[in-house]
């Protein structure tokens, strides 16, 4: 008689779908990043159309204009607030993603979690490859290859959110964690590779503040969370020492953002019930604080980022003959998609895995296009690469602008047909459900359960 064989372990499924509660949450946060991201693009457009008009001077003398406190390295443009100082409350939302992802999110099972890190590493190394190849000759315009690595992800959700309302969710939910993780990634690079004369002393007394910070938001977590007031009073001052002591420190205060952020805690305390018993203090802060985020502090840097005086006809051409400007489109436009299918298909072939039967690579190809969004991050990491205002930077953000649009037409193009193909599919299934005479209810998708 023959030994039984063990029984066998089951494929890993690429964007299968999370759990029920984890799919609520990130749909929540998908409409706040696509009125978020609506107001980005309108804020980057009235700004173009400002920088490029007969009053332009008026544009860029409200971008310079300075105010703060000199001695403590605080009197900057408002362009430069916008970019350090708004900015952080955007990255401090991405530190708060990033430790609830992977400490009660879908991404601490490493089976869900591989894919979407393996697929933003591929999406950030091969742009950043390409870039570096296309101005390898250029040691001045080499410094910029971190520009396309980055995906905005309110302007990709908004492109999403209209051109793509049946596509599967497990695919919305691939781009909002493959966007985080990317922004991770980013401000890794920012600190590391854009950290200019290094300041010791208000780097190691910005660790003060952030202690005592950490210490007050897990000690005292149910507080925080049932009084909204308290944070503003007590944690928002020590948050705005620790931005303005690594501010001074000569790395860029983005990186407090997402320092403090981390240091939120993110399960619920045994006394107010444990972690079964409602979202943590890092979720109410995030419910609380995306909105400014997304309708506030992103638009109006994009505001005093965006506008660029292109200089008519000659000066477009000019920028976009530009090896700088060259090096982004091809990164963001080529080099995305194929990092992040390339990386997606060779974990395929590796370790077995399959793809969700819910949907084709056409799909994932449409959403890694959607990925050559770079807008936000891509816009700072050029003013950290070339100066604010420079000829090269002028030209980067021609690059970005350009092939942020040219991405999403082209996934357009791609996700439109897809999304025709599934609603066409959820209508047929419609029309035998109720000539079956089977309510509608059993034809749900089991996400929406």
């Amino acid at each position: 008689m023959s030994p039984t064989p063990p029984p066998s372990r089951p494929r890993l499924t690429i964007f299968g779908r999370g759990s029920y509660a984890e799919s609520l949450r990130i749909g929540e946060i998908l409409r706040k990043e696509t009125v978020g991201g609506a107001l980005l693009v309108a804020a980057a457009v009235i700004a173009l159309i400002w920088a490029n008009s007969p009053v332009s001077a008026s544009y860029f003398a409200l971008r310079d204009f300075k105010f703060g406190y000199e001695p403590w390295h605080l009197e900057l443009s408002l362009g430069a607030w916008a970019a350090d100082g708004l900015l952080a409350i955007f990255f401090f939302l991405v530190g708060l993603e990033l430790k609830r992802e992977f400490i009660a999110g879908d991404l601490r099972q490493l089976d869900k979690s591989i894919v979407p890190v393996a697929a933003a590493v591929g999406g950030v190394a091969i742009p950043a490859v390409i870039y570096a190849v296309v101005n390898l000759v250029s040691p001045e315009t080499l410094r910029g290859w971190a520009i396309p690595t980055a995906t905005d992800i309110a302007f990709a959700v908004a492109v999403l959110a209209i051109i793509g309302s049946h596509l599967p969710s497990a695919l919305r939910i691939f781009l909002l964690t493959l966007a985080v993780v990317d922004d991770l990634i980013a401000i890794t690079i920012i600190a590391v590779f854009y950290t200019s004369d290094l300041q010791p002393l208000p780097l190691l007394l910005a660790l003060l503040p952030l202690a005592l910070y950490t210490y007050l938001a897990h000690k005292y977590r149910r507080f925080f969370g049932t009084r909204a007031a308290a944070a503003w009073v007590i944690l928002l001052p020590l948050g705005a020492a620790t931005w303005a002591l690594v501010h001074a420190s000569g790395i860029h205060a983005t990186v407090a953002g997402v320092l403090l952020g981390i240091a939120i805690p993110v399960l619920r305390s045994q006394a107010s019930g444990g972690p079964e018993a409602g979202p943590g203090l890092a979720e109410v802060f995030e419910h609380r604080f995306r909105p400014i985020s997304a309708g506030v502090a992103v638009p109006i840097f994009a505001f005093f980022s965006a506008g660029v005086a292109v200089g008519g006809w000659d000066g477009l051409v000019s920028a976009l003959t530009d090896p700088v400007a060259i090096g982004i489109i091809m990164a963001l436009v080529l080099g995305k998609p194929i990092g992040i299918m390339g990386t997606t298909w060779l974990l395929t072939k590796v370790t077995k895995a399959r793809l969700d039967n819910s949907f084709k690579w056409i799909d994932v190809f449409g959403v890694s296009l959607l990925a050559g969004i770079g807008f936000t991050v891509s816009l700072l990491v050029a003013e950290l690469s070339f100066g604010h205002g420079s000829l090269h930077d002028d030209h980067a953000k021609v690059g970005i602008l350009a092939a942020s649009v040219l991405a999403a037409l082209l996934a357009t193009v791609v996700l439109r047909a897809r999304n025709r193909q599934y609603r066409q599919a959820e209508e047929a299934e419609k029309v035998d459900s109720d000539q079956d005479g089977i309510p509608d209810v059993y034809q749900q998708d089991d996400s929406a359960r």
